[in-house]
């Protein structure tokens, strides 16, 4: 029944705030972040004790609050935004998008050794997937598989329109390594949501202060193919515009192991978001657990790199 309900209110989202003249949608998003702050759910707990973390120990109870408080209202606009832009055009979507230092990304494509954008999950990654693909720069992405199978397709075919190729990260026919690394050697795009690990089997990095465990995957495909791995941020500078920052690559070290270098390589990409992140907090769309004290004991079993 919770599944189906789900269900019901992504496909609602999609077919009536897609309807609704983007400064009415807005209002009601606000208002319903607004709700969730005041109602101070597990969900927003998780978010100002994340917060919390990237604040600092100076910052204050008022100012984690407030950062909060922006932060649903940041949350719920990367969802409104997304109900909306089936009904965008292309060249909207392009025009509301900024970039610092595009000329990384695009020099790192041109390349032609695969290009690796590894991201965190700040501002809205579907419009800068839209943006990318609608530059020139088709791409592959994974998806988490989500329950039901009906709201998962949803995500895909909304991800698919927009010009994304997308692999789930379970129950393929093949393992998505493969198919991304296989993507990545022909000189393809792929874009990974990089600052929280899925599997169990992430790499523990120091991230303002503490072990987080990110994700091994985008270090290792870079590594084992060649690519070129190249953090990017997101954040949202107004209330109508996106943007992208491209951070300087990260590099395959010369000594060490796979497994070192991969762990090095994890904590550079660590160390771009946490910068951004800093200086955009509010656009951090960190609802989950991060830090290894605060991950569940079931998941911290010693990390591996796989691939």
């Amino acid at each position: 029944m919770n599944d189906r309900l789900q269900d019901a209110v992504y496909a609602a989202g999609w077919r009536v705030v897609r309807g609704l003249p983007e400064p009415v949608a807005r209002r009601q998003f606000d208002a319903i972040a607004d709700a969730a702050w005041v109602r101070h759910g597990r969900s927003v707990q998780r978010l100002e004790h994340n917060l919390r973390r990237v604040l600092g120990p100076s910052a204050s109870a008022r100012e984690v609050r407030r950062t909060t408080h922006l932060g649903m209202r940041s949350y719920l606009r990367y969802w409104c935004e997304v109900f909306q832009m089936p009904r965008m055009r292309t060249e909207d979507l392009v025009a509301r998008m900024r970039c610092e230092d595009e000329w990384r990304l695009r020099d790192a494509v041109a390349s032609g050794r695969g290009v690796i954008l590894a991201l965190p999950h700040s501002g809205n990654w579907d419009h800068a997937g839209a943006w990318l693909a609608g530059t020139g720069v088709p791409f592959t992405t994974v998806a988490e598989r989500l329950e039901p199978a009906s709201l998962f397709d949803r995500f895909v075919a909304f991800r698919e329109s927009l010009g994304m190729e997308v692999i789930p990260l379970t129950g393929g026919e093949r393992p998505p390594y493969e198919i991304l690394a296989d993507r990545l050697r022909a000189g393809g795009t792929l874009c990974l949501l990089s600052d929280r690990d899925l599997t169990a089997t992430g790499v523990d990095v120091e991230f303002f202060g503490a072990t987080a465990r990110m994700p091994a995957g985008p270090a290792a495909l870079a590594h084992d193919t060649g690519a070129a791995l190249l953090p990017t941020t997101l954040h949202f500078p107004d209330r109508r515009t996106c943007s992208a920052r491209f951070h300087p690559l990260v590099e395959v070290p010369a000594g060490g192991d796979r497994a070192d270098k991969v762990r090095r390589m994890t904590q550079g990409l660590a160390d771009a978001f946490e910068v951004a992140i800093a200086e955009h907090p509010q656009d951090w769309h960190m609802l989950q657990r991060v830090w290894v004290d605060d991950l569940d004991p079931g998941r911290l079993a010693a990390s591996s790199v796989t691939g």
